[in-house]
């Protein structure tokens, strides 16, 4: 069927991230064990109720401070937490705007609180446009309760907007989030790197 809607996913896609800078940010601060406890393709029940919105920065924090086993600051947990955020290129919200002419826009993104200040603060720079603005609606797993690639966060999202999965894309850069959007009867782009948003035929 035709494609009407388009489900954004957030890092990757639309914003430049590199887990590896927050493995290194820890790893300068003496946790050696991070890649233990976080990785874009698992994360520990620390990480899950912090996405999920279960917890506050602050017990986020100092559930970081406790797996480390060694004193930081909590200026150094939210840098280091913060350092796998890099760009949004400017072509890819110019995009969006020449999208949202033609599809209902959205985005679905597992993220945080400390996360979303930051992304949110960039592109307010940056364009001098609320992130949020570049979509129908914008939803985030902190706030929502649940997460990607549980079924039922598509599921949602979808009876929210009155959407049909059929005509509906999603994207994504991570697999296991495609295979749940594909369950929940999305059409789906698996976004492998070095491939961008700007090569899709859209």
């Amino acid at each position: 069927m035709a494609i009407k809607n388009i489900i954004f996913d957030l890092g990757g896609v639309l914003l430049n991230i590199d887990f590896n800078k927050t493995q290194k940010a820890f790893a300068d601060l003496g946790v050696t064990n991070f890649i233990d406890l976080y990785t874009q393709f698992h994360s520990t029940p620390l990480f899950v109720d912090y996405e999920t919105g279960k917890i506050s920065d602050e017990k986020f924090i100092e559930g970081i401070r406790s797996s480390a086993g060694i004193p930081l600051s909590d200026e150094n947990v939210i840098s280091a937490w913060n350092a796998l955020l890099l760009d949004f290129p400017i072509e890819r919200l110019k995009l969006l705007e020449k999208l949202k002419t033609k599809y209902r826009l959205f985005l679905l993104s597992n993220t945080n609180a400390l996360h979303h200040a930051v992304f949110q603060k960039t592109v307010l720079d940056l364009s001098g446009k609320a992130f949020d603005d570049y979509f129908e609606k914008a939803y985030y797993s902190h706030s929502m309760g649940m997460r990607k690639p549980g079924v039922e966060i598509y599921e949602w999202v979808l009876k929210q907007n009155n959407l049909s999965a059929q005509e509906t894309l999603f994207i994504d850069d991570t697999l296991i989030n495609i295979e749940g959007a594909k369950k929940a009867g999305l059409q789906a782009i698996h976004l492998q790197s070095p491939m961008t948003i700007l090569e899709l035929s859209l």
